[in-house]
C-alpha cells in the first residue's frame, strides 16, 4: 500500500525487516521444541536464540541469485551464525521443515499483529460512536427513506444504528482474527514425513499459535478468504457512515459535516467551498477492501497439496487490506468524534413540510377512531399531496377537514402531530443497543 494511506504502526508490521523476525521467530521456536523432544542437540538451540540474526539487504542480495526467498533467508541466517563463530549449530536451523511451515506460520503471526491493531481501532470508533449517540439521543431530525422526508427519529438513534453493526463487525472479526491464529509445520504434503503433530503442537504453543488439526503444506484458504471477508464487512460499515454524512453535508440539507480545519482550502477554484473530502476517501478505499475479497476467495482452490498462485496475491490485499482498515477506522473514529452537528438545521428540515411527515400518525388516528381504513388513506393522502404542491401547512388543512373533525378533537389533532409521540420508545432503544 502506498505511503499515502499506511499508518506507521500497521505499516512496520508488513516490512520486510518485521516479516523475517516472524520466519526467524518460527524458525527458533522450532529449534526449541524440537530440542524439547530431542530431535535437536539442546546446545544448537541455545545457541541459535542466542546468535541467529539477519540483514534485510543481505537476503535480498542472496534471493536476486538462488530465486527462493526462504532459501535467501535460511542462507543470511546461516552466515550470521558462522560470522559469530556458531557454524556448526546453524545445521539445525530449518531442520525437518518446509519453506511454508515457515511462511504460514509466520504469516499467522504478522495476522495476530494487524488485528490487535484494527481491534484497538474497532474499540475507538466503537466508543466515538456511542458518545455522540448518547449526546444526540434526542435531537430530532427527520428519517429519510429513498432519501424523501418519512417519519421523525433522532441523530442519536442514527449514530446508535451504526454502533450496532460496527459491534457485529467488531464480534465478526474477532472469531475471524481467532480462526486464523493457527500455524502449521506438518511438512511438504501435510502428512508430517518428518516431525510430528506432537512437534507441531509445541512450536505452535511457544509461537502463542493453535496448530492447524490438518493442513497439506498450506493453510487452507478459506480461513484468510474469511479473515478478508470480516475486514471487507468492517469497512462496508465504515463507508456507510461516510456516505450518511455526505449526504447530510449537502448544501440544501446541512444538518452534519466533516470537521474543517482552521487554514484548511477545500478548492483550488471556489473559495467558499467545504467538501467531504475524507467522507470520500473513506468511501473510496472501501471498494478496494472489497475487491480484495474476490482475491481472497479465489485463494481457496490450488492443485493438489500446493501451489504458488495464492502466494503473490497474498503479499498484496493482506498487507493492503489492513493497512486500509487500520487507516479507516482511524479516519471515521476522526469524522465521528469532530463531526459538526447542526442541530437548528435539523429542526427546520424537520419543520419543512409543514407536518406532512405526521400523515402517517393521522391515518393510524383516523382508523382508531373507526373511519375506515381506505377511507382515512384517501383523504389524508389527498391533503398531504395538496398541501406538498402548495407549500401549505398540513396541520392547518386537515384541521380545518369536516370529516377529520367528526373523528377527532382538537386535543387529539394535538397528540398526532407530536414528535414526541413517535419517539417515545427512544431510550428503550438505547438501553437494547448499549446495555
Amino acid at each position: 500500500m502506498i505511503q499515502r494511506y499506511t499508518r506507521p504502526e500497521m505499516g512496520r508490521i508488513w516490512s520486510d525487516q518485521n516479516k523475517y523476525q516472524c520466519w526467524l521467530d518460527v524458525e527458533l521456536a522450532a529449534s526449541e521444541a524440537l530440542a524439547y523432544l530431542g530431535l535437536v542437540p539442546a546446545e544448537a538451540a541455545a545457541a541459535l536464540r542466542a546468535h541467529a540474526g539477519f540483514s534485510v539487504d543481505r537476503i535480498a542480495a542472496i534471493e536476486l541469485e538462488v530465486k527462493h526467498d526462504v532459501i535467501a533467508f535460511a542462507t543470511a541466517v546461516a552466515e550470521t551464525m558462522k560470522e559469530k563463530g556458531q557454524a556448526e549449530h546453524s545445521r539445525w536451523l530449518h531442520y525437518g521443515l518446509t519453506s511454508n511451515d515457515v511462511v504460514d506460520t509466520a504469516q499467522a503471526l504478522q495476522i495476530r499483529q494487524a488485528s490487535d491493531i484494527i481491534q484497538a481501532g474497532l474499540e475507538r470508533l466503537l466508543s466515538a460512536l456511542k458518545t455522540r449517540a448518547y449526546e444526540h439521543k434526542n435531537t430530532i431530525q427527520i428519517g429519510r427513506t429513498h432519501g424523501v422526508h418519512a417519519e421523525p427519529i433522532t441523530f442519536g438513534l442514527k449514530l446508535a444504528n451504526f454502533y450496532d453493526e460496527l459491534r457485529r463487525n467488531a464480534d465478526r472479526f474477532a472469531r475471524a482474527a481467532e480462526e486464523i491464529r493457527v500455524g502449521k509445520t506438518s511438512g511438504a504434503v501435510g502428512a508430517f514425513a518428518h516431525l510430528s503433530p506432537e512437534s507441531e503442537e509445541l512450536i505452535c504453543k511457544g509461537l502463542g499459535l493453535r496448530a492447524a488439526p490438518v493442513s497439506s503444506q498450506v493453510l487452507s484458504r478459506d480461513l484468510h478468504a474469511n479473515y478478508v471477508a470480516a475486514l471487507a464487512l468492517i469497512c462496508a460499515t465504515l463507508e456507510k457512515i461516510a456516505l450518511e454524512v455526505r449526504h447530510l453535508q449537502r448544501t440544501e440539507v446541512r444538518e452534519a459535516e466533516e470537521p474543517f480545519a482552521p487554514g484548511q482550502k477545500g478548492s483550488s477554484a471556489m473559495p467558499h467551498k467545504k467538501n467531504p473530502i475524507v467522507c470520500e476517501q473513506i468511501c473510496g478505499l472501501a471498494r478496494v477492501v472489497r475487491s480484495n475479497l474476490q482475491a481472497a476467495f479465489e485463494n481457496i482452490a490450488l492443485w493438489h497439496e500446493r501451489d504458488i498462485s495464492h502466494s503473490s496475491v497474498e503479499r498484496v490485499i493482506l498487507p493492503d487490506s489492513t493497512i486500509l482498515t487500520d487507516y479507516l477506522l482511524a479516519k471515521t473514529a476522526w469524522l465521528v468524534e469532530g463531526m459538526k452537528v447542526n442541530t437548528d438545521r435539523m429542526l427546520a428540515n424537520f419543520n419543512a413540510t409543514l407536518g406532512i411527515v405526521f400523515s402517517g400518525q393521522l391515518l393510524l388516528d383516523l382508523a382508531e377512531a373507526g373511519m375506515l381504513r381506505e377511507t382515512a388513506y384517501r383523504l389524508v393522502q389527498a391533503h398531504a399531496m395538496q398541501c406538498w404542491e402548495t407549500g401549505t401547512s398540513f396541520k392547518q388543512a386537515v384541521s380545518a377537514d369536516p370529516e377529520v373533525q367528526k373523528h377527532l378533537t382538537a386535543g387529539k389533532l394535538e397528540e398526532t402531530f407530536s414528535a414526541a409521540r413517535q419517539l417515545k420508545n427512544i431510550d428503550r432503544l438505547f438501553e437494547r443497543v448499549f446495555a
